[in-house]
């Protein structure tokens, strides 16, 4: 069931909105008394949850008895972005979303139905996992909250992804990368029906009877001075607030260009990307508008490492980012892959496939570290003189000695694509 839907094209959601449409929502659900909020982490500081998560608790007070970011295999949260993303919210209400240990598995979809949507490309089962707070907390509402966007696995962001890979558990998070990762990412790209979603809507039906789910959703984009707004809210507790999330995201989150690029630059800001697991959204997002033999400058100042998890970063240092035939072939081979199959799609999501060219400025990798991992390196002082991202807004650019390339500020926050693309 929907409980609120509404698009906002002129001003968006202000705080003032925000804690009126809250009211509209909860009035449903005035009998709940204990209650869990899932919001994402600091990655997704743009989204709006940390404010809808903050008057979540205004409303609702001590009702509002834990608070688990959906972390999935990012690091936790340090306390000073809990502070910058969720303002007033008590300390004391987070809890750490353990990926490879605080998990309760509810169920199993079969192989038959992986295989089914995969068209036979997969043949194993998926496990129904959950953080046990969530299916063993004692909660008689669990409140889901996050920003819909195209996502390079699951096609868009949210709904139930930040359920059971967002909060779910090492073979879940593991298995449902690698199915995105076999379809095909620019098949994935900004789609809804595919067969990530497919294998956790049946996810959905199986949990159903132990989770008692609110979606709240927002859709954020730009406002004419270029300044992100929350544009959309939708809430309900099943797949088609989602649905409606997803086609006002199509609307104003999809940017298709006239023709495929031969230069593009990426700002990745230094206080949300500190590692390629996560500035690799600069690839994914703009694979599809760079030409063949095109570059994609990427400005890093804060990449450090490669994986969020320590165990990640060493299989991204030993295997590179290749081709997807390469990485498929290591899976094959290699023990530690198959034990870790999101890092293998993840490998293979940021392959540019030796189509086109990646120059990563990163700020605290070495040369040798950048071009063992299969990109090639960039100066991170000369490339911020050459391309000031603090002179730039997202489109079209002239150096001052002629080259012409497209900048983009938040590669999160949307996905680009050819004409050729929509065809």
């Amino acid at each position: 069931m929907v409980y609120y839907s509404e698009y906002r094209p002129d001003n968006g959601f202000d705080r003032d909105k925000i804690r009126a449409a809250l009211e509209s929502i909860l009035g449903s659900f005035s009998e709940r008394k204990r209650m869990l909020i899932l919001p994402p982490d600091i990655t997704r500081a743009h989204s709006g949850a940390g404010m809808i998560t903050e008057l979540l608790r205004e409303k609702l007070g001590e009702r509002i008895t834990d608070i688990l970011p959906a972390l999935g295999t990012h690091t936790p949260m340090e306390t000073a972005e809990l502070s910058r993303m969720f303002g007033r919210t008590p300390r004391t209400l987070f809890r750490e979303h353990r990926w490879r240990t605080d998990i309760e598995e509810l169920g199993r979809v079969p192989a038959s139905f992986v295989s089914s949507v995969t068209g036979g490309r997969l043949n194993f089962d998926y496990p129904v996992q959950v953080n046990r707070l969530l299916s063993s907390g004692g909660h008689d509402l669990i409140i889901s909250v996050g920003q819909v966007v195209p996502h390079e696995v699951t096609g868009m962001a949210n709904y139930n992804k930040n359920v059971f890979v967002g909060c779910g558990g090492s073979e879940a998070i593991n298995k449902s990368h690698f199915i995105g990762a076999v379809h095909g990412i620019e098949n994935i790209l900004g789609t809804t029906d595919n067969p990530v979603r497919a294998v956790l809507n049946k996810a959905s039906e199986i949990a159903a009877p132990r989770l008692p789910l609110l979606y709240i959703l927002t859709v954020v984009a730009p406002d004419n001075q270029g300044c992100l707004k929350i544009m959309g809210l939708f809430a309900g507790d099943d797949i088609e607030c989602f649905r409606q999330a997803a086609a006002l995201s199509r609307k104003l989150n999809f940017t298709i260009m006239p023709r495929r690029l031969k230069k593009v630059v990426v700002w990745l800001d230094p206080e949300e990307f500190k590692s390629t697991w996560l500035g690799n959204k600069s690839i994914y997002r703009t694979r599809m508008m760079i030409a063949d033999d095109g570059e994609l400058v990427v400005l890093a100042p804060g990449v450090r490492t490669f994986g969020e998890d320590p165990a990640i970063d060493r299989l991204i240092r030993k295997y590179g980012y290749r081709t997807t035939p390469e990485i498929l072939a290591f899976t094959e081979a290699n023990d530690d892959l198959k034990e870790n199959l999101s890092a293998a799609a993840h490998l293979i999501h940021g392959s540019p496939e030796n189509r086109f060219r990646v120059t990563y400025a990163a700020g605290h990798l070495s040369q040798a570290e950048v071009e063992s991992a299969g990109y090639g390196f960039g100066d991170i002082d000369l490339l911020m003189k050459r391309y000031d991202p603090q002179s730039l807004r997202t489109g079209f650019h002239t150096t001052a000695d002629g080259e012409e390339f497209y900048f983009i500020s938040n590669p999160a926050t949307g996905l680009w694509k050819a004409a050729e693309q929509e065809q």
